[in-house]
C-alpha cells in the first residue's frame, strides 16, 4: 500500500514513486515538506539564489542539488523561498512540480531576456502576461492550442510593484524557446527558414522580448492551479542592433529581483485581506 513518504502525486488513478534517497524530500530538487513557503521566486542562475534570499528576513539554506538552490526565510513575517531552476523548461518545470508537492503555489520567476521590440532597451524591465509557446515542455503538458497565460494576480502585484519603484516596464507576450543559439544564429541553422520566419511573425504580433522559462511555467501552473508570473530584465536588444541603436549589455538583475519581492508583500497582504 502507498505511503505518503514513499510515493506521490497519487491523482487521478495514478500514483508516483519517489525516486529520492531520502523519501521524505523530492527527489531533485531535494525540499521536504514544510520547508518552503507559499510563496517562491524563481531565478534560472543558482548563483542569484543568495541575492535573492539577501531581501529575506533571516534567510536559511535548505538544498543544494544539481541546478536547484533553495533558501527560505521571511518577508512581513510569512514564509517565503527562492529555488534556482537551470536553463529552460524541462528544469524549470521540475522545479514547480516538486515545489508545489512541498506546499508552495505563488510563483514569480525572474531573469533575463532579449528585447524584441526597438522600444524595448537594455535595463527595462518586460512583465510577461503571456507567452508564445516555442518550446518542447508545455507540449508534454497541453495541447499546443492552450495559451501560456500569466496569473492575473501575480502581474497585477509585478505592475504595481514596478510602478511603485519607478522602474521603465513593459507588459505584453513574450517567446519562450528552446534554442539560445537557434535565437541568435538563426541562419546557421538547418532548420533557419523556420526559425527566421517565426520570429519575423512574432515581431509582428508585437512580441515584446525573448526567453527560455516563462511558456513552460505558464502552463505548469494551470495544470497545478497554481499562480505563476515573471518578471525580466532585458539583458540587451538583438533588432535594435541590428539598426545600429544604442544596445549596451545589462547583467545586474537587481531592479527585476526588487520588482518580484515589493510584488510579493503586496501579494501576502492581498492574501490576508489587508487593504493596500
Amino acid at each position: 500500500m502507498a505511503t505518503d513518504v514513499s510515493r506521490e502525486n497519487e491523482k487521478d488513478g495514478m500514483i508516483m514513486k519517489n525516486y529520492s534517497e531520502d523519501v521524505n524530500r523530492q527527489y531533485h530538487i531535494q525540499v521536504a515538506k514544510g520547508e518552503v513557503g507559499r510563496y517562491v521566486i524563481l531565478p534560472g542562475d543558482p548563483k542569484r539564489c543568495v541575492k535573492i534570499a539577501q531581501y529575506f528576513d533571516n534567510p536559511v539554506l535548505i538544498a543544494d542539488n544539481r541546478e536547484y538552490i533553495t533558501y527560505t526565510g521571511t518577508l512581513d513575517g510569512v514564509k517565503v523561498s527562492v529555488t534556482s531552476t537551470g536553463i529552460g523548461g524541462p528544469s524549470a518545470s521540475i522545479a514547480m512540480e516538486e515545489l508545489y508537492r512541498c506546499g508552495a503555489d505563488t510563483f514569480v520567476r525572474i531573469g533575463t531576456c532579449g528585447g524584441m521590440q526597438t522600444e524595448i532597451k537594455s535595463g527595462d524591465i518586460v512583465i510577461a502576461t503571456a507567452a508564445v509557446r516555442m518550446e518542447g515542455t508545455s507540449r508534454e503538458y497541453a495541447p499546443i492550442e492552450y495559451p501560456a497565460v500569466a496569473n492575473l494576480d501575480v502581474t497585477n502585484a509585478l505592475v504595481e510593484a514596478a510602478k511603485e519603484k519607478g522602474f521603465i516596464y513593459h507588459t505584453g507576450v513574450v517567446q519562450s524557446k528552446d534554442s539560445f543559439y537557434g535565437q541568435h544564429e538563426p541562419e546557421a541553422m538547418p532548420a533557419g527558414y523556420e526559425l527566421i520566419n517565426k520570429w519575423e511573425a512574432w515581431k509582428r504580433m508585437g512580441c515584446l522580448a525573448s526567453e527560455m522559462e516563462s511558456a513552460a511555467l505558464f502552463i505548469v501552473a494551470g495544470k497545478l492551479r497554481a499562480r505563476m508570473g515573471s518578471c525580466l530584465l532585458v539583458l540587451a536588444n538583438q533588432e535594435r542592433e541590428k539598426l545600429g541603436l544604442e544596445n549596451p549589455v545589462v547583467h545586474d538583475t537587481d531592479m527585476a529581483i526588487r520588482v518580484a519581492v515589493e510584488a510579493i508583500r503586496r501579494m501576502i497582504k492581498e492574501d490576508q485581506g489587508q487593504v493596500l
